[in-house]
């Protein structure tokens, strides 16, 4: 699987963007996807995650109410909606793929295809 992220920018805090990722590879249908972030001298973390059919979301707490995670079967594409962007969000934004078939879940282990990233910049 491949993954194709975009969308990143500056955007002023409150503001909005839209984040997209593209997988190529006949089975995304089957797959869970997630959304994490890695801020500047922080590690990854958890931002948000769906299942194969969206049938189930999860957000970390911090970003709930503000982003909203969906996708796209026909077009192979996850997309993250974000709104009323803070300061706190500047981070890159990785779209990842758990290629095991279950629940889903939250922690980096288990996704084990990344995208290459996109840089989300807010201004205060």
């Amino acid at each position: 699987v491949q993954l194709q992220a975009s969308g990143g920018g500056l955007v002023q805090a409150g503001g909005s963007l839209r984040l997209s990722c593209a997988a190529s590879g006949r089975t995304f249908t089957s797959y869970n996807m997630g959304w994490f972030r890695q801020a500047p001298g922080k590690e990854r973390q958890f931002v948000a995650a769906i299942t194969w059919n969206g049938g189930m979301i999860d957000y970390t707490d911090s970003v709930k109410g503000r982003f909203t995670i969906s996708r796209d079967n026909a077009k192979n594409t996850v997309y993250l909606q974000m709104n009323s962007l803070r300061p706190e969000d500047t981070a890159v934004y990785y779209c990842a793929v758990d290629s095991r078939r279950g629940p889903l879940r939250i922690e980096l282990p288990h996704y084990d295809y990344w995208g290459q990233g996109t840089l989300v910049t807010v201004s205060s």
